[in-house]
């Protein structure tokens, strides 16, 4: 019998093998040490070498975000078909209808993973795209029509577990989770969180919303001007720390997670070949 198992063993191709890449697991579980904000500034250029376990948070525009793994696979947020002037094709992508600044009707052909954050309509759609470094799941929510009504499952919260992290997008979020959904996406140990207020959902209900995933770093997104961040920050002081970055980018690990639950301010930027 062990004879036969070697033998199957070695049998298996080269591409059987990179598909079983094993990942540190993620069971949104977040562990907290002390953090200093500075530590988390990334000031190369996007595309440098991210050191093991570790994690690559670039904000792009609107929502729209790049997460790049220490193995080189690029995911982005919320795919316009623009990331700015740097040659990227992303491996994966996902996508939400709300409006046009959340997806793109012709995604480049040439990206691996297109995930569209709906389906048929009222119907949603189930996303589990397992690429060994980094797995991609969804949880779908509602959303409004274009004739002022609600599409069911027209919406996608995505996950990213990599690293031993889980990242959450809530994407165009217009309603706060059930008890199922919220038992679905699990505990978040970053989350990029729409704070406009009013073109997804109220800022009293994101907050509601942010102190139940209880993550221990939250980034804004979806804001338009700093009247509309400030008046989340404001909200928000009271039970979160607050850094500004500086900058567009930030390195996440497991083991630099902050004790204290904080915002972490990104300032977008484009994606560009040669970055200061």
């Amino acid at each position: 019998m062990r004879h036969i198992l070697l033998f199957f063993m070695l049998c298996l191709t080269p591409a059987t093998l990179a598909a079983q890449e094993s990942r540190t697991p993620s069971h949104c579980i977040a562990l907290a040490n002390g953090i200093d904000g500075s530590r988390f500034i990334q000031l190369a250029s996007y595309d440098v070498d991210v050191a093991p376990e570790n994690v690559r948070i670039h904000y792009i525009a609107h929502a729209s975000f790049l997460i790049r793994t220490s193995g080189g696979l690029n995911v982005v947020t919320d795919f316009t078909g623009f990331t700015g002037s740097a040659p990227l094709i992303p491996d994966v992508i996902t996508m939400n209808h709300a409006h046009e600044s959340h997806w793109t009707a012709f995604p480049d052909p040439a990206i691996p993973h297109a995930l569209p954050g709906w389906g048929e309509f009222g119907r949603g759609i189930d996303h589990h795209l397992d690429l060994g470094e980094v797995l991609v799941r969804n949880v779908s929510t509602d959303i409004r029509s274009q004739f002022s009504g609600s599409e069911t499952n027209g919406n996608s919260i995505f996950v990213f577990e990599v690293a031993g992290l889980c990242i959450g997008h809530l994407g165009h979020l217009h309603h706060e989770p059930n008890d199922e959904q919220y038992a679905a996406i699990g505990r978040l140990d970053v989350v990029m969180a729409p704070v406009d207020g009013g073109l997804t959902v109220d800022l009293p209900t994101m907050m509601r919303v942010i102190e139940r995933l209880r993550s221990s770093i939250v980034i804004p997104m979806h804001w338009f001007g700093d009247i509309s961040l400030n008046a989340f920050l404001g909200g928000m002081r009271a039970n979160f720390q607050v850094v500004e970055v500086g900058g567009p980018s930030l390195d996440v690990s497991l083991d630099r997670l902050p004790s204290r639950p904080t915002i972490m301010v990104l300032r977008p930027e484009w994606l560009r070949a040669t970055q200061n």
